[in-house]
């Protein structure tokens, strides 16, 4: 088999979603994808539809902020941190 026909069939495995689990915001419901890599660094992907459903990310639209450039929802922070206190959330090395 070349390496074009292994790649196809078992295509390698894309580092960035290593790690990702989604939380679940306390305040609104909305859920995004996170990754702790330390306590201080925290990688969160939103989708069209967390965005929509942020409580938070929808006041401040409302009040004419464009949401790409919002760069946190407190809520959802506050419920990262109780995650990874609950051990729902792990840190994982980079």
């Amino acid at each position: 088999m070349s390496e074009a026909e292994r790649l196809t069939v078992d295509p390698p495995a894309d580092e960035r979603e290593a790690g990702f689990q989604p939380v679940e915001c306390e305040r609104c419901g909305a859920t995004a994808l996170v990754a702790k890599f330390s306590p201080q660094h925290t990688s969160v992907q939103w989708s069209f539809e967390s965005v929509h459903a942020c409580a938070e990310f929808s006041a401040r639209a409302a009040a004419g902020e464009q949401t790409a450039l919002i760069d946190t929802c407190s809520s959802l922070r506050d419920s990262i941190d109780r995650a990874v206190r609950d051990g729902r959330l792990e840190i994982l090395p980079p």
